[in-house]
């Protein structure tokens, strides 16, 4: 599975990032995580604002810091 985090690194991405790590280790389900600063490939998502989240290159949220429990709702579904 590859997990994208979208965003310019700001405070709400890391906290983003923070919350799928979390997410991860309390799902148990493995994935390759990356934070993606690069503003020419976050514009290649359709999103409208950060921070962004891809699983297998499908954006799941955009614009808002999801709670962990939907993220772990959307790594389940996508394993």
């Amino acid at each position: 599975m590859e997990i994208k985090v979208l965003g310019s690194g700001c405070p709400k991405c890391k906290r983003l990032e923070r919350t799928v790590e979390q997410a991860l280790a309390a799902t148990g389900i493995e994935a390759n995580l990356a934070h993606v600063t690069d503003m020419d490939a976050i514009m290649a998502y359709p999103i409208l604002s950060t921070p962004g989240l891809v699983i297998d290159e499908k954006v799941v949220c955009s614009g808002r810091l999801p709670r962990q429990a939907e993220v772990e709702d959307w790594l389940k579904a996508s394993a």
